[in-house]
């Protein structure tokens, strides 16, 4: 018994075979308990959750450090200690540190913690785990190591850093991309947000259109001349939506009662079911706290919050939504031939490059290399396969066409799929008309990788929808389709949650709550709950104000 529940990995024949046996326990150990549970397989996540009970180590009370770091203090605390303040009010004790031994080690640290707080990131503590990092505060996480830089003629790229940041935080975001600039750098901003692109010296505007209609500069010059310019982004660049004017009226409510989750100051909040609610508030006011951790578990609610899409380079559009079934079954209805056939990860896949179209040479010392596989041509199915056809077309020229031509395909212009065309009906709602179907996933954006979440989503039987801000990565001309979305998700009888900082989101909404005041230990109360028109009128809030001078009100 002990041999097999304890026995070290050990080397074993067993009929002529070698193998290695170890005992049960450090096996299941080494299996899953030494495993981050957000990495695991949702199968695997699911077992665990059943057989296995996490709990806080008594002997560290889980700050996993051993003794002799827990009773070393300086002041009266302890690095444990030190690590769980909130950084802005670490900066302030590091700042009453008088050690002329280590002076230029806590100058240093000094300004390190002053550009968290400058960059809106005071509110974390520095033992917060980086995996429950929204994505706009993991890239602001990114940036600090270089805002205290002092190399200068350094090109610096930043792709949407205003993601998950209120309108007020923007203003903090420009000065520092300003700052940047300013000491001889030079700054390339990907960006949709209005209020960033108005700073910039020089915009170069890309077009007309997305995927295969894009790929070409429409415009060049100033901010000034993009308004003028008449091209799509030119068009919406001064777009406002107007406050509601009649709300809908809700047909219920979900109660919140004492929510202290993170920051939460034993909040009590009653949120309209029936409606569109945005939750707002500066970053790290409690939003997703109030909104992923404290709805009641009877809610039923589908959450579609900011966690990755986690794909390999075989997964894609076809395949993450369930697309591909109904257009295998399709494909082998019309030729009587089986369905595995029809996926370059079965029966179908060309043998020589085993479906994945490329074949990927190792080079040793240097980074591999991946060619074209020279028998399918990139095609990943075998020569036979191709031959099959449906309404003329076969499975890689179906997987090559985009979301928006393929809606026609498989609606009325080629083979009826009614299943594939209600798929193909939630792609283009969020705004992913323009990918390819075959399109490899690790080639996709953050932002459309969410929105592919979102379509993939929309299909759960739910009377609650949780969407953690479904603007991130949008562009000005597709916020008003989102909307639209938003509106048909209501008026189909869904309760519709929305956690946004867009003013567009929110001036659109029929029941608005605000959290704040501030970030951190400053917010996690709620500041406003009312209609948009009242918190545009009160301008009681942060939010308030905002929102006010967005609606030109």
């Amino acid at each position: 018994m002990d041999d097999f529940l304890h026995h070290e990995p050990t080397k074993v024949k067993v009929e002529g075979i070698n193998l290695t046996y170890e005992g049960l326990l450090p096996k299941l150990r080494k299996s899953f308990l030494s495993k981050d549970r957000e990495a695991m397989q949702p199968h695997i996540r699911a077992f665990v959750d059943r057989a296995v009970t996490f709990a806080t180590c008594p002997e560290c009370d889980g700050t996993r450090l051993a003794e002799a770091a827990r009773s070393s203090r300086i002041r009266g605390r302890n690095i444990a200690d030190v690590c769980a303040l909130q950084i802005s009010d670490l900066a302030e004790w590091v700042r009453g540190l008088d050690e002329p031994s280590v002076a230029p080690l806590v100058d240093a640290l000094g300004r390190t913690l002053d550009s968290f707080v400058e960059i809106g990131l005071g509110y974390l503590s520095l033992d917060r785990p980086s995996g429950t990092l929204s994505g706009g505060e993991a890239q602001r996480v990114k940036m600090i190591r270089h805002l205290g830089s002092s190399l200068t003629d350094v090109t610096y790229v930043f792709d949407e850093p205003t993601t998950g940041l209120h309108p007020h935080d923007i203003q903090r975001m420009n000065d520092l991309l300003l700052r940047l600039r300013d000491k001889g750098n030079t700054v390339l901003v990907v960006e949709h947000k209005p209020e960033t692109i108005a700073i910039a010296d020089h915009v170069v505007d890309l077009g007309p259109g997305a995927g295969a209609e894009g790929g070409v500069v429409c415009f060049e010059g100033t901010v000034e001349g993009l308004r003028a310019s008449g091209t799509t982004t030119g068009r919406h660049l001064d777009d406002r939506v107007a406050v509601k004017e009649t709300v809908r009226t809700p047909v219920g409510r979900l109660e919140v009662r004492g929510a202290t989750r993170h920051n939460l100051r034993d909040v009590d909040v009653d949120i309209p079911l029936g409606v569109l609610v945005v939750v707002t508030g500066v970053a790290g006011s409690g939003k997703s706290s109030l909104v992923h951790g404290s709805l009641p578990a009877d809610a039923g609610a589908v959450s579609i919050d900011q966690t990755p899409i986690r794909g390999s380079r075989r997964s894609n559009p076809a395949t993450y939504t369930g697309l591909l079934d109904p257009v295998r079954k399709a494909f082998a209805k019309a030729n009587g031939v089986r369905p595995g056939l029809f996926s370059a990860n079965s029966e179908g896949a060309c043998p020589n490059c085993g479906g994945a179209g490329v074949v990927y040479t190792d080079l040793g010392m240097m980074a591999g290399v991946a060619t074209t596989c020279e028998e399918c041509e990139g095609e990943r199915f075998q020569a036979s396969v191709l031959e099959h056809r449906l309404a003329g077309r076969n499975i890689s020229e179906v997987l090559a066409m985009s979301v928006a031509e393929a809606e026609g395909f498989f609606g009325v212009d080629g083979a009826k799929v009614p299943a594939a065309h209600t798929i193909l009906d939630r792609l283009v709602d969020v705004g992913l008309g323009y990918l390819r179907l075959g399109q490899p996933l690790t080639t996709l954006s953050g932002g459309e990788r969410q929105r592919l979440k979102l379509a993939t989503r929309m299909a759960e039987k739910g009377g609650v929808y949780v969407l953690d801000e479904p603007t991130a990565g949008l562009h000005l001309a597709d916020v008003e389709q989102l909307l639209g979305l938003l509106d048909r998700l209501v008026d189909s009888g869904k309760s519709v949650i929305v956690v946004e900082h867009h003013q567009a989101v929110m001036a659109h909404a029929d029941w608005i709550i605000d959290l704040g005041p501030g970030a951190g230990h400053d917010g996690g109360q709620v500041v406003f709950e009312g209609t948009p028109a009242t918190l545009v009128a009160a301008r009681s809030t942060v939010t308030g104000r905002h929102l006010a001078a967005y609606v030109g009100a």
